[in-house]
């Protein structure tokens, strides 16, 4: 192992690399706030004043991936849809079968400059979560509970809302709903054999009620949808923590893209065309699974520098002075002073590795189990 291989598997950097994290997103989300006044002022400027700040604070994540850990990305795709990525309004769903999928999306985003203007609809629990769900808020990230009959208004007005979004923006949808587990798809499968579906054996049954609204009410202003399948390669499940360590992984996604003009209008055949797709993308699993790859030419967007330049900045403000603190702390010789100190340390430490756990899928929701639990 080498010394860099050796230092990043080292809790002391973890640490510090968490605590730039934090901190820098605590700043990021008290300059949204402050933001907020000009909303009825100026409500674009509002909105590309946050796509900047959220993008300083989620690539620091993307940094893990594609800095620190060397994670590669390669798409497989056709020239035509390479050209247009990032040039247009577009819904992207993708596949909800690894724990960091969402970090590989991310990826994408960023390499093709719409990291900060990238929206997802999110679980409404998440708006709790310190700088995830209040950087999403000031985002106008759409929120639900899950339950249609309650969420349709609120997600509808949500969605309409981003109709005249000045930034290029992709729509993020994993339309499963929840990640993969042999449970949920035992469950699942059991739910189409009622329907009358044919079974999927990669993917659970995608929830419908979500991707048709977008539809609906993206219409005009969204171009395309684009399908992606992820997978990685020698059989892989990478995890967040494992990023953290260095692991290196190499992630495959094919790319399709289909013109919205394609995609129904009437909701009852815009879902048959969704069930369809996940058809489509349950056999590029099972090719990629036989195969090792996907079909289509490779290619290969190459990393931009941004997302280190921002976390050795943010690194540079915030480690100077907490160095400098800690050397006084422990000059002062105070066994007080040092102990909170090292309490603190303590409880921060708890605090990332409980953020790292909301992307662990043992630990991630309920949602899906419902069917299951009557079953019981």
């Amino acid at each position: 192992m080498g010394l860099l291989a050796y230092l990043k598997t080292q809790f002391e950097l973890h640490l510090l690399i968490g605590f730039v994290f934090v901190v820098s997103g605590l700043v990021i989300n008290f300059i949204q706030l402050c933001t907020l006044v000009l909303w009825p002022l100026n409500k674009q400027l509002y909105r590309r004043l946050n796509c900047r700040l959220a993008y300083s604070l989620w690539s620091q994540l993307v940094m893990l991936l594609e800095w620190w850990s060397c994670t590669q990305c390669t798409l497989f795709a056709d020239q035509a849809t390479m050209d247009r990525l990032g040039k247009e309004h577009a819904i992207i769903i993708l596949n909800h079968n690894f724990e960091i999928d969402f970090l590989c999306g991310w990826t994408m985003c960023e390499r093709f400059g719409v990291l900060g203007s990238s929206k997802v609809l999110a679980k409404r629990e998440l708006l709790c979560v310190p700088l995830i769900g209040w950087t999403w808020y000031f985002l106008e990230i759409v929120f639900c509970k899950r339950k249609w009959e309650e969420d349709r208004d609120t997600v509808i007005a949500g969605l309409r809302c981003l109709a005249d979004y000045p930034e290029y923006m992709w729509f993020l949808l994993y339309c499963e709903g929840t990640r993969f587990t042999e449970k949920k798809h035992r469950v699942s499968m059991e739910v189409a054999a009622s329907k009358g579906l044919p079974p999927l054996k990669h993917h659970l049954l995608p929830r419908t009620k979500g991707f048709t609204t977008a539809v609906q009410c993206l219409r005009g202003t969204v171009a395309a949808i684009y399908d992606v399948t992820l997978n990685f390669r020698g059989n892989k499940n990478p995890s967040l923590l494992g990023i953290l360590y260095g692991k290196k992984y190499e992630a495959d996604m094919c790319l399709r893209r289909f013109p919205l003009e394609e995609i129904p209008q009437d909701e009852k055949e815009a879902a048959q065309w969704l069930h369809k797709l996940y058809q489509e993308k349950d056999a590029l699993q099972e090719t990629y699974n036989q195969k090792g790859v996907f079909p289509g030419e490779p290619f290969r967007p190459a990393r931009r520098p941004w997302t280190l330049l921002n976390f050795l900045f943010w690194a540079t403000v915030l480690l100077s002075p907490l160095f400098r603190f800690v050397l006084g702390v422990f000059a002062s010789g105070s066994p007080l002073l040092i102990l909170t100190f090292l309490g603190f340390v303590g409880a921060a430490s708890f605090g990332v590795r409980r953020l790292i756990g909301v992307t662990e899928i043992e630990k991630g929701s309920s949602y899906g189990n419902q069917e299951f639990k009557k079953k019981e």
